[in-house]
Order: structure tokens, then sequence, then C-alpha cells
């Protein structure tokens, strides 16, 4: 028997998430937790274009001083009218200062931030194929936005 081949990455689309003002729950077992709203953006890449709905919430846990988990649920319309939703799991780190100005709403240089995250994706007829692949991405945060660059595992 052969082995499988090793996994490669093709770029999917460059995801532009546009975020209102951020909504402190406070301190909980887990760390702190926030809501941030998601108020729209766009969709670009080599296949999948579009806009990111203004409809759904980005939902933090502050674990520490150095790490967020983020969980974004949301969906995209594409150029073609079609719906897709995203859910969308991410882990942020980054020095304690770093990630301090970050979460104040301050730009940061993005090499300083570790930021991946795990989208999953479902669509209907051409899109379907979505939820059968593992999607991963990087992330950058800006005071207004989030960039999330999509790469289907092949």
């Amino acid at each position: 028997m052969t082995e499988p081949p090793a996994p490669q990455l093709r770029f999917l689309a460059t995801i532009e998430v546009d975020v209102g003002a951020v909504h402190t729950i406070g301190a909980t077992d887990g760390g702190v937790r926030r809501v941030v709203p998601i108020l729209g953006g766009s969709v670009s890449g080599p296949e999948l274009n579009g806009s990111v709905l203004p409809m759904g919430e980005d939902f933090q846990v502050l674990r520490s001083e150095t790490v967020s988990e983020l969980h974004a649920r949301y969906v995209i319309r594409t150029d073609r009218d079609e719906l897709i939703t995203v859910d969308n799991h991410a882990l942020r780190a980054a020095d304690p200062d770093v990630l301090a100005r970050l979460n104040r709403g301050e730009q940061v240089d993005p090499a300083d931030v570790y930021f991946r995250c795990v989208p999953r994706m479902q669509g209907s007829g051409r899109w379907s194929w979505l939820s059968e692949r593992v999607l991963i991405g990087t992330g950058e945060r800006r005071p207004q936005t989030v960039i999330i660059r999509v790469y289907v595992v092949d």
C-alpha cells in the first residue's frame, strides 16, 4: 500500500469582516467573555467572491493575558446570490502587551500575533463541497475589520 499524499494548501478566499463595538460580558470561570457584532464585509478569491451579510457575532474568551479563543458565526452571500454559512474557531496568542493593545482596538503588527483559524463552511449546490474539506486560515485584526485568509487542505 502507498501512503496518502502530504496535505497541500489551496487558497480559497480573503474574507474581510467589518466588526462593531466590543461588548464585554465580564470575567467567568473560563476567562473574560466578549461578544463582537459582525456588521458586513467582503469576500474575494479565485473562486469565491461576494459579501459578508450584516448578521452574526464573534464570541470571544480571553483565557489569559496571552491567549484568546474566538468563535465567529456569520453568512456569506456569493456574487451569484448563493448563501454559505461560516462557523469559524480561532486561536489568537501574543505577548501580553501586544494582546492588550489588540483587545483595546489598537492596530498591531500582524507578525506579532499568532492568529490561526479553522473555518467550517456549508453551502448548497456548487458550494456543497466546502463541507467535505478541511479549511484553515490566518487572521489579522485591524481596528474595524478582521481579515481571514482561507485555504483548502487538499
